[in-house]
């Protein structure tokens, strides 16, 4: 039974996260940047300004809503994860360092996706029976959309469900635990049969302190995620600069290698990655996989932020795709190549990878670092997708599930941390990239919505 399961699976996978999904994702992306003008390049200096300037205005949020800055970190919790760590990593392997301009080309793409998205979650959210703001794709497909689209709103919401208890949380806590794991067996103070135990324990408090944060309801959250988001990413940052920095000798050739790789594989990679197309779609897919641009999952938590201004908040979905894989992943990329650990091209690699990138320039100390990395990136991304399971939920049973479902999210940790989870990751997976379709054909056919906001507020800014 598993096995059949196993081949269904990876077929639909192979589908959901190939060609035809890559073409619609980019080609979607293409629209919206020819119909806004390229806004995410000729207005990206102002939303560079609009977003961090906001971010350090000191302002409370209505009840039932979060500060802008609170929206983008809540969202960001979500995306900036282990997959900027594994994903990378794994990207680089199977696709060559070529991948990583293939990740730029997505990443310049899915920042108008992602305005678009946040733009049009902001412009149709609506108030729940607790007067909390709600929004996202499920919002904008059922009150920008004519009825008989609205079945794409139930469909993005059940794939949601089935989302995050994978992707956003059994998976994450797993990676928290295997992090943990590593750093205690290196330093001798726990041995390989006393795991168990340990990571049962790990789940528990896991499961408490999510619980404590989802069941505070949306103004915890962004209160978690303004504190959380800022530290983890700082920090990863500074680490990775650092090994850019003891290596940057390194860096023309690194580049030189990725713009070769790019279009030819196999002279990079000693013929171990030979095709160009495997490369443009590991670098395409995986930037997609970070980012979320195109899956609409990020305007759920933007769609929260206390703004009058659709567009306004648009710019930090653009601001959220450039910090996420412009920045994060490029350095997870340099790590690795700079560091000029080995690569074993043409097969699987995850962040052993790029952990090795580190500790190879370091020394085995920054294991530590690693395991705090790797767990915050992690928790924050149980947290953002907590908000989002929650949101789709709500919007196929009311907000009277909210509680029991942030209760059931929450224990989730304890079999995430405890069992060996195999299938659940790629099932996951394909859930998440399912989300994708019935969002790319609401915010195509919202596009013109699209053009038209950012018209009326240029109008107004007198920009």
């Amino acid at each position: 039974m598993t096995s059949v399961i196993e081949s269904i699976n990876s077929a639909v996978n192979d589908f959901i996260w190939g060609v035809p999904a890559m073409i619609c994702i980019i080609g979607v992306g293409l629209v919206l940047s020819f119909r806004t003008k390229f806004i995410q390049i000729r207005k990206f200096p102002y939303a560079m300004k609009v977003t961090i300037g906001r971010m350090f205005k000191k302002k409370e949020a209505a009840d039932g809503a979060m500060t802008p800055f609170q929206a983008v970190c809540t969202a960001l919790a979500a995306t900036v994860g282990t997959g900027n760590i594994a994903g990378v990593a794994g990207a680089i392997a199977i696709g060559g360092p070529g991948a990583v301009f293939w990740m730029w080309i997505s990443a310049i793409l899915g920042m108008c996706t992602k305005f678009s998205e946040v733009t049009l979650a902001v412009h149709f959210r609506e108030k729940n029976e607790k007067g909390e703001l709600v929004g996202g794709p499920m919002y904008y497909i059922k009150n920008g959309l004519k009825k008989h689209w609205h079945w794409l709103a139930y469909l993005f919401s059940i794939f949601g469900v089935l989302t995050v208890f994978g992707t956003g949380n059994a998976t994450q806590v797993n990676t928290i635990t295997t992090a943990i794991d590593s750093a205690l067996e290196n330093y001798g103070i726990m041995s390989g049969d006393s795991a168990k135990t340990v990571n049962l324990i790990i789940g528990i408090i896991l499961a408490v302190l999510l619980a404590m944060i989802l069941l505070g309801g949306i103004k915890r959250i962004g209160q978690v995620t303004e504190k959380l988001v800022p530290f983890m990413a700082l920090l990863y940052i500074v680490f990775a600069i650092g090994v850019i920095a003891l290596n940057i000798q390194n860096i023309p050739s690194v580049f030189s290698l990725i713009i070769e790789g790019a279009f030819n594989p196999a002279s990079v990679t000693g013929g171990a990655v030979g095709s160009f197309f495997m490369s443009m779609k590991k670098g395409v897919s995986r930037g997609i996989f970070s980012n979320e641009a195109g899956l609409g999952t990020g305007s759920i938590a933007h769609a929260c932020a206390d703004t009058r201004k659709p567009v306004k908040q648009g710019f930090f979905g653009i601001f959220e795709v450039f910090v996420d894989t412009i920045v994060i992943c490029t350095l997870t990329a340099l790590v690795i190549l700079c560091s000029e650990v080995p690569i074993n091209f043409g097969s699987t690699a995850g962040a052993e990878l790029t952990i090795s990138g580190f500790t190879s320039t370091y020394g085995s100390w920054v294991s530590i670092f690693t395991a705090v990395a790797m767990c915050c990136f992690a928790f924050s991304t149980i947290v953002g997708w907590g908000l989002y399971g929650a949101r789709c939920i709500e919007f196929l049973f009311g907000s009277k599930v909210n509680k029991p479902f942030m209760l059931v999210y929450s224990l989730v940790a304890i079999v995430g941390a405890t069992m060996d989870l195999g299938l659940l990751w790629s099932i996951a997976e394909t859930f998440n990239g399912l989300m994708a379709i019935p969002n790319l054909i609401a915010v195509f056919l919202l596009s013109g919505v699209v053009v038209k906001l950012v018209k009326e507020y240029f109008a107004k800014e007198g920009k």
